[in-house]
């Protein structure tokens, strides 16, 4: 045990003291700081140009009608739509062509393509207009029908045994969808780590002096557990500090109600210490899952170029698993398809943190998080008789079967 713990201390302090590790740690919360910086100036730039649109209206029905607004305003000018045309002098002078009959097509002219936004606020004003020309058509009191036009905002409350609680479907997606993006990276980043370390160790021949004193699997887990310690500080750090930097940039300008770590503090509900403690879990019990089959790989190749056979089949099931939660697993949590990821060691990590703020079972987390240590126990097993062959083996290719005839080798 003391011998893990030297290498584990060896492994952590080596790392955070590169200066890589420092100046990644800062320069994520300070490009964060960046962008919020960037956004809260477009929220507030003045400088948008003036949109200027001269309505050649043939049908006489929308003359003064349109709203003029921000940023753009309308004119009804007399003559004809060729002499419009050849009168528009600006870039952002336009002409917007109604033709007699409102079923035709109306064209907009420009001397430059329009943005989107643009012409959806046209078109809205349009058919809101031509709404009301057949609401009076039809002798239908357009004045009262606004009058009774209701506005009804749902808000969400959670019944729980406790009582009713407020909630935030903004805030629970971010949540689930922050937590899954997040333990998704960190495997890959700090578990490639993992693995880049065994393939130097055992190319530049350290290794044959350190298992001269310590055994293989007592190198694998101090060596895991080490870089997992430093990726666990790092993504703390960058948590902390961008949480803070977003919060107070949000709080502090008036893009606030467009900055989703703003939203999200505000927003977080009771359960945020239970949601964080579970991510904090599944990212450890994660990390040291996966990690211990990149050890195993790093221990079976030469370089870098070879892993990719070996890499493919290990994360195939999180890429997989990590797409179908963000795009689908979050509409619906608690189908069977996504309880069975959840319990699943090779998708759990990432298809539980979809499901924990939509209150998933006691029994199913207690079920998930036993599957994941045993599952973790069961990989270094595995990946620990591998790596005991594999780190002395040297100019030789590697396949399966031989992983294979390495896993039933005795001692």
């Amino acid at each position: 045990m003391n011998k893990i713990l030297l290498i584990i201390q060896r492994e952590y302090i080596t790392r955070v003291r590169k200066k890589s590790f420092i100046v990644m740690t800062m320069l994520v919360p300070a490009l964060i700081a960046g962008m919020y910086a960037i956004i809260a100036y477009v929220a507030t730039d003045k400088s948008e140009t003036m949109h200027i649109v001269n309505v050649i209206d043939n049908s006489s029905e929308y003359k003064g009608k349109f709203q003029d607004e921000k940023y753009v305003k309308f004119n009804y000018p007399d003559g004809s739509l060729n002499q419009a045309k050849a009168s528009l002098k600006d870039d952002e002078d336009l002409v917007l062509n109604i033709p007699a009959n409102a079923k035709d097509t109306v064209t907009l002219y420009a001397k430059k393509k329009t943005t989107l936004s643009l012409t959806d606020n046209i078109q809205r004003q349009m058919n809101d207009i031509a709404s009301g020309i057949s609401l009076v058509k039809a002798g239908i009191d357009t004045a009262r029908l606004h009058k009774i036009k209701s506005n009804i905002v749902i808000k969400s409350s959670e019944m729980t045994d406790s009582g009713e609680k407020s909630t935030s479907i903004g805030a629970t997606y971010a949540l689930s969808f922050a937590g899954a993006i997040l333990i998704y990276m960190s495997i890959f980043i700090y578990g490639a780590q993992v693995m880049r370390g065994v393939i130097e160790e055992k190319t530049s021949r350290i290794i044959e002096v350190i298992v001269s004193s310590v055994k293989p699997f007592q190198l694998m887990m101090g060596k895991i557990i080490g870089v997992g310690l430093v990726g666990l500080t790092q993504f703390v750090l960058w948590i902390v500090l961008s949480a803070a930097i977003g919060y107070f940039v949000g709080h502090n300008t008036a893009a606030s109600s467009q900055n989703p770590i703003y939203i999200f503090m505000h927003n977080l509900g009771s359960n945020a210490g239970y949601e964080i403690g579970c991510f904090i879990f599944y990212w450890i019990s994660g990390f040291l899952f996966y990690s211990a089959l990149f050890a195993a790989v790093g221990s079976a190749v030469d370089s870098e170029t070879e892993t990719q056979q070996f890499m493919f089949p290990i994360t195939l099931p999180l890429l997989f698993t990590y797409l179908l939660s963000v795009s689908w697993l979050f509409q619906a949590p608690d189908s069977p398809l996504a309880v069975w990821l959840s319990m699943i060691p090779l998708s759990a990590p990432v298809a539980m943190m979809v499901r924990i703020p939509y209150n998933v079972p006691t029994w199913q987390l207690g079920v998930s998080m036993a599957l994941m240590i045993l599952g973790f126990l069961f990989t270094t097993y595995v990946a620990s008789r591998i790596y005991r062959v594999g780190i002395l083996m040297y100019g030789k290719k590697t396949s399966y079967k031989e992983l294979v005839k390495w896993f039933f080798y005795k001692e």
